[in-house]
């Protein structure tokens, strides 16, 4: 297994899923959201597995501001995730070409 978890340190959930394989001895690489973000093909990746709409974090000041809830065009929705990573929910729990958005232990478990 190649576990990457994409989020922020002072997430209570990223917390969670780094505890949840610390506990079972998996390794995993943590990647920092807000200082490091996500390349364009990781994105993709993890859009592809998880569908767009589930990596917007409505609850994101920035939500609003950027005015992302007007915005149907997935080109333009990307751009704008791309380049604010903190409008992306977390964590992101990425194995190979299967990833999660949110705390999802019951998933997790199946990767195993």
């Amino acid at each position: 297994m190649n576990i990457q978890i994409f989020g922020k340190k002072k997430c209570f959930d990223t917390q969670k899923a780094e505890r949840y394989f610390k506990e079972r001895r998996i390794k995993f690489q943590s990647i920092d959201m807000p200082s490091k973000g996500m390349s364009k093909g990781e994105f993709e990746s993890v859009s592809r597995a998880v569908g767009l709409k589930n990596l917007i974090d409505t609850q994101s000041p920035l939500y609003t501001q950027k005015n992302l809830d007007r915005i149907s065009t997935p080109a333009l929705i990307q751009e704008i995730l791309l380049e604010n990573p903190k409008l992306i929910r977390t964590p992101i729990v990425r194995n190979g070409q299967k990833a999660t958005v949110g705390f999802e232990p019951e998933i997790w478990a199946t990767w195993e």
